[in-house]
């Protein structure tokens, strides 16, 4: 059982976010304090209650963690916390479904935009000092996103968010869910997983926005490359684990893709000769 309210330690542990300044504010009470490094996060961790964290966890801190009786992530996802362990130690998980919705949506779109108006390449001319002009090819130039089709793999809030955004560019947005109900706005359409492979070859931007489960660890690998057009884009704001990162590099180098926004790979942070 959770102690009474009075008696409650609540610790935050986070690299950058800055929660008990945060928590201070709503005047709760409750005793609680700040961690910044996961050396510091294991020390102090034997005081908590309550554990509010992300990045820091591994199974490995339980052994210190003699009172703790609840866990919030303060992020949607929850792969790294092992749900068995947690159990055995009658310690309860939540996860902070929708908090990153606005964010992760919004960075999904900002890379779809910068891939069609080629900011990117603007950014690497600007730093050239190369003046690039008007060109015909229409491979080669700025497009618009009018007209094109987003399919995202992971029709919840927050891909319920981008499709909201990219119905405002003019998309049409296709989702996939493990249960579709009848298309409604902003969706055009919704699908099982099972339609992926089939939906693959109909899409300009496919955008993973799902957590990393069993079933979609390697969910985009060379097969899924195989049947995206090599115009399209993918884009990642899901889990590294999600994609077949031999895959990707193979698909890029081959230009079986056209190209790829990368917000989170499995090795974090990325080693310096990746």
């Amino acid at each position: 059982m959770i102690p009474p309210r009075r008696e409650i330690s609540v610790q935050f542990a986070h690299a950058a976010y800055r929660l008990a300044e945060r928590f201070e504010l709503r005047d709760t009470g409750i005793s609680h304090f700040q961690t910044w490094t996961p050396e510091e996060t294991l020390a102090r961790l034997p005081q908590a209650d309550v554990l509010v964290i992300s990045g820091f966890w591994g199974d490995e801190l339980l052994a210190a963690a003699d009172r703790l009786r609840f866990i919030q992530v303060c992020a949607a996802g929850y792969d790294r916390f092992g749900l068995e362990a947690l159990g055995a130690r009658g310690i309860r998980l939540a996860n902070g479904r929708g908090v990153n919705a606005n964010a992760v949506s919004e960075h999904a779109m900002a890379m779809i935009l910068a891939f069609t108006r080629q900011i990117h390449l603007g950014r690497d001319n600007q730093r050239r000092r190369h003046w690039r002009g008007m060109i015909s090819d229409f491979a080669g130039r700025e497009d618009e996103l009018g007209g094109k089709t987003l399919l995202v793999y992971g029709a919840g809030t927050i891909g319920g968010r981008l499709a909201a955004l990219a119905k405002a560019f003019g998309m049409t947005v296709i989702g996939i869910r493990r249960s579709p109900q009848a298309a409604a706005p902003p969706w055009d359409a919704l699908h099982r997983p099972e339609a992926l492979a089939e939906l693959l070859p109909t899409a300009d931007f496919v955008v993973l926005t799902c957590p990393l489960t069993p079933e979609t660890e390697n969910l985009i690998d060379a097969a899924a490359f195989a049947a995206m057009k090599p115009a399209a884009h993918l884009i990642n704001v899901a889990r590294g684990g999600c994609v077949d990162e031999g895959a990707l590099i193979a698909a890029l180098e081959s230009g079986a893709i056209a190209g790829a926004g990368i917000d989170t790979v499995r090795e974090e942070p990325l080693p310096a000769d990746s």
